[in-house]
């Protein structure tokens, strides 16, 4: 945000997420590990965990829109998302 409002940019700009999440995605256990490309396991959360975190940031940061959120088969995450967010991106 601080570089969009430095550039005289705010206002005027929005924001677009392509996560590629399946890349983090583990289907046997239904999780999604943030720390998997460091090597660690300390950041692993379940799919509702990351709806939360998508919501935070699009409260928090003029997103609009949000490309793979999740992996392409996890279908109830999509549809909770989109109840969830619904219009805003």
């Amino acid at each position: 945000m601080e570089a969009i409002h430095n550039s005289g940019h705010a206002g005027r700009i929005d924001i677009g997420l392509d996560v590629a999440a399946s890349e983090f995605y583990d289907a046997k256990a239904n999780m999604y590990n943030l720390s998997q490309k460091t090597g660690a396991n300390d950041r692993i959360i379940t799919p509702d965990q990351l709806i939360a975190l998508y919501t935070n940031l699009v409260d928090k940061y003029p997103i609009v829109s949000i490309e793979d959120p999740f992996d392409q088969d996890d279908f109830s995450s999509y549809i909770k998302m989109t109840q969830q967010l619904d219009k805003r991106i």
